[in-house]
């Protein structure tokens, strides 16, 4: 009787760490996204940045031409 009741113990001791270690992950979550909701990645650079990008022209270059740049850039 003495070694079920133990058991039971532990086991409780068991569920109340996981439930505790799971409701502190939840809101450090909720903490984290909270704290990036409001960061905007998409606005205007600033200072000196330059666009890098450019548009593809069809006329210079055929669809072999634009899959090997495909491949070499990785996009």
């Amino acid at each position: 009787m003495k070694s079920w009741f133990g058991l039971v113990m532990h086991t409780f001791k068991v569920f109340i760490l996981f439930t505790g270690c799971t409701i502190l992950f939840y809101y450090g979550i909720m903490w984290i996204n909270e704290e990036y909701e409001s960061y905007h990645r998409y606005d205007a650079p600033e200072g000196a940045a330059i666009k890098v990008s450019g548009t593809f022209d069809q006329e210079k270059g055929s669809m072999l031409e634009r899959l090997i740049l495909f491949y070499l850039n990785g996009e």
